[in-house]
C-alpha cells in the first residue's frame, strides 16, 4: 500500500510575513537578527572585547578576521556583534520611556482639558526648545554619567513629541458615542482611559515606538560617538565609528560596517512604523 504525501502546511507567521510587501519583510527579518544579536551577543562574540595589540590594525579578509581588526587587535565582527546589545536597548528604552511619558500627560490632558491640558501643552513647548543632544551632553558632563544618564536625559527630551501625538488622538475620540455614554454612566476618568480610550489609541502608540526607536539610535549613536554615551574601549556601534576614523585606509570596515549598521537598524525600525501607520490609518485616526 502506497504512501499518500501529505504537504506540509506552512506556518502562520511565514504565511503572513509572505503576504507583507517586500521591504516591509526585509525590515522584519532585519529586526529579528537584530533581536537575536542583542539575546545572543555574548555567547555569539564571547571574545569582542580581546584585544592583541602585537596584531594591531589588519585589512578585512584577514585569517581569522573576516572584517579585519581595529587599532586594539579587537575583531571588527566579534565586536559590531557584541555592540549590538548597546547600540539598540538603550535606544527601545528612550523609546518605550517616552510613550509612556506621553501616555500618562498626553492623555488625561487630551481628555480633561482645561487648566490640564494648558500646563502639559506649555510643559511640551519648553522641553522642544531645547536641544536634546547638546543638552544631554551638558547633563551627563556635569553628573558625571554615562549610558543611562544619557538615556534618561533623552526619554525625558523625546516624549513631548509623544505626549502631543497621545493628546490629538485622545482629542479625535473625546466625543464619540461610547465614551459619551461612559461619563453618562458615571465612570472615573482613570478607569476610562485604562479600559476604553487608551485600548483604541493603541496602534498609535505602538507606531510611533518604532518611529522613536529609529531617532533614539540615531541620537545614541551619535553621543557613543561624541564620549558621552558608553565607556572608551566599549563595544558599541558608536564608539566603533569614533574608534575607526583614523583606519579608513588599514581597515575601512573598522568604521563602515557599525555605521551601515546604524543605518540599517533606523531604515528598518522606520520601514516597519511606517507600515504599521498604514495598516492601523493612524493619520486618519488622529485628523478624524
Amino acid at each position: 500500500m502506497s504512501a499518500v504525501a501529505v504537504p506540509l502546511a506552512r506556518p502562520r507567521v511565514v504565511r503572513r510575513l509572505r503576504s507583507l510587501p517586500g521591504a516591509v519583510q526585509a525590515a522584519w527579518v532585519v529586526i529579528a537578527v537584530l533581536a537575536v544579536m542583542v539575546l545572543a551577543g555574548p555567547w555569539l562574540a564571547p571574545h569582542a572585547l580581546a584585544q592583541d595589540v602585537l596584531l594591531g590594525t589588519v585589512p578585512a579578509g584577514s585569517p581569522g578576521h573576516p572584517l579585519g581588526t581595529d587599532a586594539l587587535g579587537r575583531d571588527v565582527l566579534a565586536l559590531t556583534i557584541a555592540g549590538t546589545r548597546s547600540a539598540l536597548v538603550g535606544p527601545l528604552v528612550i523609546a518605550l520611556g517616552s510613550m509612556s511619558l506621553g501616555l500618562l500627560l498626553g492623555a488625561p490632558a487630551g481628555y480633561r482639558g482645561g487648566l490640564l491640558d494648558s500646563l502639559v501643552g506649555r510643559w511640551c513647548d519648553l522641553v522642544l526648545a531645547l536641544p536634546p543632544i547638546l543638552l544631554a551632553i551638558v547633563v551627563a558632563g556635569v553628573i558625571g554619567g554615562g549610558y543611562w544618564v544619557s538615556v534618561a536625559v533623552l526619554v525625558v527630551l523625546f516624549s513631548p513629541s509623544d505626549t502631543r501625538m497621545i493628546r490629538s488622538a485622545v482629542l479625535a475620540t473625546r466625543h464619540r458615542p461610547y465614551l459619551e455614554a461612559t461619563r453618562v454612566l458615571g465612570l472615573s476618568t482613570p478607569k476610562v482611559l485604562v479600559r476604553h480610550v487608551l485600548p483604541n489609541i493603541a496602534p498609535i502608540a505602538l507606531t510611533n515606538v518604532f518611529l522613536d526607536v529609529a531617532f533614539a539610535l540615531v541620537a545614541m549613536s551619535s553621543l557613543s560617538y561624541l564620549g558621552v554615551g558608553v565607556a572608551p574601549g566599549a563595544a558599541d556601534w558608536g564608539r566603533q565609528l569614533s574608534d575607526g576614523r583614523d583606519l579608513l585606509f588599514s581597515n575601512p570596515a573598522a568604521s563602515v560596517v557599525p555605521g551601515v549598521m546604524i543605518i540599517v537598524a533606523a531604515v528598518a525600525a522606520n520601514v516597519v512604523g511606517d507600515w504599521l501607520a498604514d495598516r492601523f490609518g493612524v493619520g486618519e485616526a488622529v485628523s478624524a
